[in-house]
């Protein structure tokens, strides 16, 4: 477990400070993340990965000359905000154009994909670097659905060679691609890992057993199988991976051994040698062998392997020489440093227009009702986070509490500005998927900034615009997450609570009454549900018989707003 700890929900933040502490001769700290600490020329396309924290040294640790220009870092296991994304990138950017690295996870795409938009707004050319090589995942016919796990080693090594070569932006994209359809990996997990100032890990396996498909974020194995000996665990990694080769793949690998975090390096090692000795047997070229931590899941028991099937080009790439905090090829001679301060702090957000007396009282009681959220989120956080880890990485409770507070924080300070509601929820909402992170972290932003656009700042909060800004939220989360009743999301919850505060009649507490019954319905509905979308889908049948987190939070908050209605 993380024993060194201040405050959990600081920890992400410390990590990145003491981080860049240690490795001022590479990076420098940016709102969002780090970028390189060296000069990097103009007309170079930026590439910049990243993620949740909990990795290293992924993916700040490779950040360097032939690398990477830039890492997002986002809360343990959560992505990082869009702001955030977009931060890092338009530091890294230097004139032709940035590239946005990760693995392929519903948050990630969502916060990457507003940055991007964001950027693009601009002018400036921006594009996504998707990695999918877990064969756990997905099948052979739903490739583009896998999720990156260790991958996302080899693949962005490769594709920051070739823009440290020169090559434009979309010769950049071509060579990740051909990296990403020849990277396949496979890993088996010994024990869950558990979160900074939990109690329990996130996820226990039975004795001599071991989780076969587990996932970077905590995620356990898709199955349990009998652990045996080190031969016996390279020979299940080996004959995964040969099982699901690359369509015209050649003979010659990389084979990347790679820990999770508490399996010993004596252990990689052991188990590299008879992973070495099959793939030699089988007919391949072993070209490279790394062992050792590349993409780890804090404390977590495990082992996975990488195999990327090469030809000339991506050999090239791949032993071209880096420098970076936590990996180096060969020699990048001397590089010139850059000392441009960066901004470290979010940009505040101020009011340019106060709302009318009506709109600031009602940005009053969002305020206090935000700040009921964030108490009973923290209450719930543990619970939360238990449903979570069934299916999922097990952060959804410490994200919805810190997205939370960061929300009712930055309600107080536009009250105190004399913002109207509009303003208010979309300040809330920025804070929301900042403070959070993660699919939740975007989707509630989205939510309370749906609602604010129907409110604005001077109108009063009439009945049907409370209906309007309801409905306009559902619509705002269905967009963007691409979620539907069923799914086995917060749209179970959400759905019936907008349907039933439409239909019921009533004064205004009797209609919310009504529909946070119908909320709690919907939330448990999702027990007998497999998930469908998220980081539950590759677990989808172990998701049956466990609620949907996200519906489950959903309807807890939407009952204590009833009840703090009921009662003013």
């Amino acid at each position: 477990m993380t024993r060194l700890v201040n405050n959990p929900e600081d920890f992400p933040a410390e990590a990145v400070q003491g981080f860049v502490l240690a490795n001022k001769r590479y990076v420098k700290p940016v709102f969002g993340g780090v970028v390189r600490s060296t000069a990097t020329d103009q007309g170079k396309v930026a590439v910049v990965y990243g993620g949740g924290s909990g990795h290293y040294p992924a993916f700040a640790g490779w950040v360097g000359h032939g690398f990477a220009d830039g890492a997002v870092c986002g809360n343990i296991f959560s992505s990082p905000s869009g702001a955030q994304a977009y931060s890092v990138m338009k530091a890294a950017e230097r004139g032709a154009g940035v590239l946005m690295g990760f693995g392929n996870y519903a948050g990630d795409v969502l916060h990457f994909g507003q940055a991007i938009e964001r950027l693009r707004a601009e002018g400036i050319q921006a594009d996504t670097l998707v990695v999918t090589d877990d064969i756990a995942s997905g099948g052979k016919d739903e490739i583009e659905k896998r999720r990156g796990i260790a991958g996302d080693f080899p693949t962005f090594k490769i594709a920051g060679a070739a823009a440290e070569a020169g090559k434009d932006f979309e010769e950049v994209k071509r060579v990740f691609a051909k990296a990403n359809d020849a990277t396949r990996s496979f890993g088996v997990a010994f024990s869950g890992c558990t979160l900074p100032g939990a109690k329990e890990p996130l996820f226990t396996v039975p004795e001599g057993k071991m989780g076969v498909g587990l996932g970077i974020h905590g995620e356990p194995g898709v199955r349990d199988a009998d652990l045996g000996t080190a031969d016996d665990v390279a020979k299940t990694l080996v004959d995964g991976l040969l099982d699901d080769r690359p369509a015209e793949a050649g003979t010659r690998v990389i084979a990347i051994v790679n820990g999770l975090g508490d399996t010993k390096y004596e252990e990689l090692f052991v188990t590299c040698r008879n992973i070495v000795q099959r793939l030699e047997d089988a007919g391949l070229e072993l070209v490279d062998v790394e062992s050792g931590e590349f993409v780890t899941s804090l404390d977590m028991a495990g082992i996975s392997l990488t195999l990327v099937w090469v030809d000339d080009e991506l050999l090239d790439y791949w032993n071209a020489p880096c420098d970076t905090p936590a990996y180096r090829k060969g020699s990048v001679g001397e590089v010139a440093r850059d000392d441009t301060a960066m901004n470290t702090e979010a940009a505040p957000v101020e009011v340019t227009g106060k709302g009318s007396a009506e709109s600031q009282e009602l940005a009053g009681h969002i305020a206090t009702a935000l700040h009921t959220i964030a108490a009973l989120l923290h209450d719930e956080q543990d619970d939360l986070g238990k449903l979570d880890s069934v299916a999922g990485d097990g952060d959804h409770g410490q994200g919805m509490a810190m997205g939370a507070t960061a929300a009712a924080v930055a309600a107080d300070d536009l009250v105190k500005q004399g913002a109207g509601a509009q303003t208010t929820l979309a300040a809330a909402g920025d804070a929301w998927s900042n403070g959070s992170g993660g699919t939740s972290g975007a989707l509630w932003g989205a939510l309370l900034t749906a609602i604010g656009s129907v409110l604005g700042d001077q109108a009063p909060a009439a009945e049907d615009a409370i209906q309007q800004g309801l409905s306009a939220a559902l619509e705002a989360v269905q967009r963007l997450g691409g979620a539907q009743v069923g799914d086995k999301t917060m749209v179970d919850a959400l759905a019936p609570l907008v349907e039933t505060f439409s239909s019921t009649e009533g004064d205004l507490p009797t209609r919310a009454r009504a529909a946070v019954e119908a909320a709690q319905q919907g939330a448990e509905s999702t027990k007998e549900m497999k998930a469908r979308l998220g980081r539950a889908r590759p677990l989808g049948e172990k998701s049956i018989g466990t609620a949907d987190p996200g519906a489950v939070s959903l309807a807890h908050i939407a009952k204590a707003l009833a009840d703090q209605l009921s009662a003013s």
